[in-house]
């Protein structure tokens, strides 16, 4: 199949220096705002990408669940692929495509986990078959079939009937604490804005234009 013809020609909007907020945590929240005002789907879903030990890549799709001037914070069960190899190498990047913007934001930084206290606060703020469901699926493994998975979840369901769903302990959320953070806004003829915040310290960043 030849997709050569098939393309897009950004016009929507431009992006300059004097626009960017002092860090980019506060141009991040800005953007965040704006891609839930439009009303686009799930504008908190942002593709994460690991490695093994042996650099060999893995990607996949996860949600953001909260961030602030630490990092960004998802959650998932810590026997996952992409838990072991954080645990193998703590390298990351994330992607945000907010494409009915015309925009991309991509972080690279290290993650780590959160606290046990913040798993559990986030925990408990699920909806209770999300909570039943972190115990029924041993992530990333190889099973049978879906009725393997409902049995499970009937199984959790009589085993929790009688109280709350305690948080499991192969659970838990991961921190992506940024060193670069890239603000991308897409321009006609391929000429994009591209914005790069790269950490100096604990709390001062440095931005530069890159080429598109």
């Amino acid at each position: 199949m030849d997709l050569s013809a098939l393309r897009e020609n950004y016009t929507r909007d431009g992006l300059t220096r004097d626009e960017l907020a002092a860090t980019p945590f506060e141009q991040f929240e800005r953007w965040f705002l704006q891609a839930q005002e439009a009303e686009l789907p799930e504008p908190n879903a942002m593709s994460l990408a690991t490695a093994s030990k042996d650099a060999a890549p893995s990607l996949r799709t996860v949600l953001l669940k909260y961030f602030d001037t630490r990092g960004f914070v998802f959650f998932t069960n810590y026997e996952s692929n992409k838990a072991k190899e954080i645990a193998e190498n703590p390298q990351v990047a994330l992607m945000f495509f907010w494409l009915g913007l015309e925009r991309q934001v991509i972080v690279k930084g290290t993650a780590e986990k959160v606290s046990h206290a913040e798993s559990l606060k986030y925990f408990m703020s699920r909806p209770h078959g999300s909570q039943l469901g972190a115990w029924c699926s041993h992530q990333s493994s190889v099973i049978s079939g879906r009725k393997l998975l409902e049995m499970q979840l009937d199984k959790m369901k009589q085993k929790f009937k009688q109280g709350q769903v305690p948080l499991p302990s192969f659970w838990g959320g991961f921190r992506v604490v940024p060193q670069q953070i890239e603000f991308w806004q897409g321009r006609p003829n391929r000429l994009h804005d591209r914005f790069q915040y790269s950490r100096e310290n604990e709390t001062d960043w440095s931005i530069a234009r890159l080429s598109p």
